[in-house]
């Protein structure tokens, strides 16, 4: 059947999904809306909610499908990161994750885990489609309720390397609520992001390996341009070295690793020597990497020497090794 010309933007605007409600306002009768949907011309995804045809969903149909359930709603957590993120992102969670003001009472329903917040009207960008809370509210939300402290470094950075929010809004959110567990240590992660150090590698090395083990400071982040193309280096000391910190996730296919040893040609032209650190050599082994690298720098002009992290750290039997 013909749709009235509202309900037919409406229903392009949120990506082939509607509520009964919507429907019932902008001209439809309820034996219309059966008739569409015993002519498999719409199909039932949750209560009052319907999406014109009856194939598999995309996620974004089943986002705005979740909100349109809980109205007035918005995605909230992972959704909210992952409709930001753009539609480039895998598809991993299970369930589409939709914020409603904490006095309400809507039920969770598989596909759906509704959430309760307070100040949602402060939290929620509304204009957006399907509405979400705003990006640096989830990473927040997120980073609060991962399992382990990499788990939240690694939300926190990852809002930040993708350049989707910023330090100052992320430390503006955590000030603005009343109860953060471990609230000193996630600001101190927010200083060491502002300082440069934008992945959970990068901030294991400065933590573990350069600032527990009195190593000088790095330069982080600096800008740099190699031959025709601006690169951006992980770590660089003054005398000519550049650290590269190859994460686990992001250097293990063969076009990676290409472009990683183009990098290293091109620190070649600028004069500098890289040295390229695994999560290995940074995580498990951190003492031994500090002392290695104190050395290295030891021999382009640094007049100190790696110091123990503290009680059991090898540090220095393995300075007398490499001094004897």
């Amino acid at each position: 059947m013909d749709l009235p010309a509202e309900l037919a933007e409406t229903l392009s605007f949120q990506c082939g999904v509607v509520a009964r409600r919507q429907a019932l306002a902008l001209g439809l009768e309820p034996h219309d809306i059966r008739r569409l949907v015993r002519r498999r011309e719409w199909a039932g995804v949750h209560p009052g909610v319907y999406v014109d045809h009856t194939g598999p969903l995309t996620w974004i149909q089943r986002a705005w499908a979740a909100v349109l359930y809980a109205w007035p709603a918005a995605l909230g957590h992972d959704s909210a990161l992952r409709a930001g993120d753009g539609p480039g992102r895998p598809d991993r969670e299970a369930a589409i994750q939709v914020v409603v003001d904490h006095r309400r009472n809507v039920r969770s329903r598989p596909g759906v885990r509704i959430r309760r917040s307070r100040n949602i009207g402060r939290r929620v960008q509304w204009n957006l489609a399907p509405p979400r809370v705003r990006y640096e509210e989830a990473a927040v939300d997120v980073a609060l309720d991962a399992p382990d402290d990499l788990s939240a470094l690694g939300v926190l950075a990852s809002a930040i390397q993708a350049r989707r929010t910023t330090v100052p809004r992320l430390v503006a959110c955590l000030d603005s609520r009343s109860r953060v567990p471990r609230r000193d240590w996630f600001a101190a992660v927010l200083h060491d992001l502002a300082e440069g150090a934008c992945s959970v590698l990068e901030h294991e090395f400065l933590t573990r390996v350069e600032r527990a083990h009195g190593l000088p400071r790095g330069t982080r982040q600096p800008r740099a341009t190699a031959t025709q193309s601006i690169v951006y280096r992980d770590v660089t000391y003054t005398g000519s070295l550049v650290v590269e910190l190859d994460g686990r996730l992001f250097h293990d296919t063969a076009g990676q690793r290409d472009r990683d040893f183009e990098r290293d040609l091109d620190a070649a032209v600028d004069a500098l020597e890289t040295i390229r650190l695994s999560w290995g050599q940074v995580h498990a082994r951190a003492c031994s990497t500090a002392t290695k690298l104190a050395a290295v720098l030891s021999l382009r002009g640094w007049t100190g020497s790696a110091v123990p992290c503290g009680p059991g750290c090898p540090v220095e039997e393995i300075v007398g090794r490499h001094t004897a």
